[in-house]
């Protein structure tokens, strides 16, 4: 019996090391991780999924699976992610609707705090750009408010969802415009952009991210930006600040969360690489590319920009009359 117990004493010492090996950031990852994004695919947020994942895959020596679970404005995703066990092998990537969706729903299956281990903003970009259909008879945001104010209701926009940052500057167009311009949601930017080239609707508002081809090929006009600065990628385009409405300023972003509990050892080591990946000369021509702007922020700092986002899809939504459904 002595020699039994001396056998198990000895076995838990020797497996002690290999179990606590196993929540530090040297011994992760030892599997492919899934990284879930809440829209479509093509859509803006899987564009920016497929870019941090070539790179971060690299640099973990593991593969990076893209899981898209589109649906409720990203809630589905969310709420996976949620409840995923913190081993950090389940990340969520997503962008302003994480924030959107607490002032759009009245009840969420989660809690936006406590149940998400942030980990780091990845980039932002220079604001959303409004696209119109050509054959929309307005080349500026002046002829789109005149045209759209004497076709009351008849005109439309579609949108990425409902509390969705595309449905947030879609209703304060129309409140600072003094418009009324009908609200379609869908399921992500991907297919309401293709249905804005197909004329099915007259506009929307999307990110540089997944726009920039068809403005290059002819089937959408960009109109204005919803950004403080000009896009590089467009330059000529006016940002709605510029152009007389000076409380029309959002920006679009991009993040990246694991379940709460997660270890910080592997929240930090991931944060590390993104950190150094965004350093990268081939990460920084994509997202120049793409016209986004590195951030790559810490845990604390991404918190703390949470908080104000929030604040600030807050302000827009009063403005903008949206009560949450």
């Amino acid at each position: 019996m002595r020699q039994f117990c001396w056998m198990w004493m000895l076995l838990n010492v020797l497996c002690v090391p290999a179990v606590r090996a196993q929540t530090t950031d040297g011994a992760y990852p030892s599997r492919p991780i899934r990284m879930i994004a809440p829209f479509t695919a093509g859509s803006t947020v899987d564009v920016m999924a497929r870019v941090t994942q070539e790179q971060l895959a690299s640099r973990l020596g593991q593969n990076l699976v893209i899981d898209n679970r589109p649906g409720a404005n990203g809630i589905i995703a969310t709420e996976m992610v949620a409840k995923s066990r913190p081993d950090g092998y389940t990340m969520l990537i997503s962008t302003g609707s994480f924030t959107g969706n607490v002032i759009a729903t009245k009840k969420l299956p989660y809690d936006t705090v406590r149940d998400f281990a942030q980990i780091t903003q990845i980039a932002r970009s220079y604001g959303l750009l409004l696209v119109v259909h050509p054959g929309v008879a307005a080349n500026s945001i002046k002829e789109l408010v005149a045209f759209a104010k004497a076709n009351p209701r008849k005109m439309s926009y579609a949108s990425s969802g409902v509390g969705n940052m595309t449905h947030l500057v879609g209703e304060l167009l129309n409140v600072l415009g003094g418009v009324e311009i009908n609200h379609v949601p869908y399921k992500g930017s991907a297919p309401a952009l293709t249905d804005v080239m197909g004329r099915q609707f007259d506009m929307t508002f999307i990110s540089t991210v997944s726009v920039m081809p068809f403005i290059k090929a002819g089937r959408v006009r960009a109109l204005a930006l919803t950004g403080g600065d000009r896009t590089p990628v467009m330059p000529q385009v006016p940002t709605f600040k510029e152009i007389g409405y000076p409380d029309f300023e959002m920006t679009g972003w991009y993040g990246l969360w694991f379940p709460a509990k997660t270890p910080e050892a592997i929240v930090n080591r991931v944060q590390s690489e993104i950190k150094r990946a965004t350093a990268s000369p081939e990460m920084k021509a994509k997202l120049d590319e793409l016209g986004l702007i590195a951030v790559a922020s810490t845990p604390a700092e991404f918190a703390k920009f949470l908080r104000e986002d929030l604040a600030l899809q807050q302000r827009i939504a009063k403005k903008a009359g949206i009560e949450p459904q």
